[in-house]
């Protein structure tokens, strides 16, 4: 029947790539990275070094950032990466994609670029999970701007998190 795995590969690591920008990592991302290493043998958490946009963290200060959010969940590992996901994916040996889904908003986005990946490489599935329903209006946009007009982050990102953003803040010029 296609789709279904074979017996033999019941032996086999199942690996899941989550990636995203993570600009700054927010506990709804957290979330969906624990969710996704219940359901696999190891997640790697990758971060997306993108051209078109400017965030406010490097990749590396993103890096290990997520790291130290994620340090108690024994099999899941962080990376940065540039260029087409799907490849990455194949690279890593990755069985499946994981995408947060917060709401409705999200979804028709997200079904494209499932179906545009599937595309690309049928070999690759794509996972979607919800977060926690607290964390379903999050996002790293709403953090930064929270951040920037210094309202409290406290509740919406890991403590070292908003330590860092609060720093990287006032290094900022043109932002108290």
């Amino acid at each position: 029947m296609p789709g279904l795995r074979s017996p033999s590969k019941k032996d086999v690591e199942r690996i899941a790539i989550y990636p995203g920008t993570f600009d700054p990592i927010t506990n709804g991302h957290v979330d969906v990275a624990a969710r996704a290493a219940k359901l696999f043998d190891k997640v790697i958490v990758c971060v997306a070094v993108n051209a078109s946009k400017t965030p406010l963290f490097s990749a590396e200060e993103r890096v290990d950032m997520i790291k130290v959010a994620v340090k108690s969940i024994i099999n899941i590992e962080v990376e940065k990466f540039d260029g087409l996901l799907v490849n990455y994916a194949i690279e890593r040996k990755a069985d499946a994609i994981v995408r947060g889904l917060r709401a409705v908003s999200d979804f028709e986005y997200e079904f494209q670029m499932a179906l545009t990946n599937r595309k690309l490489s049928s070999d690759v599935d794509t996972v979607f999970l919800m977060p926690h329903e607290k964390y379903t209006y999050l996002n790293s946009t709403i953090v930064r701007e929270i951040a920037k007009f210094g309202g409290d982050v406290t509740q919406f990102v890991p403590k070292h998190v908003k330590e860092r953003l609060v720093q990287k803040l006032k290094d900022v010029p043109g932002i108290s």
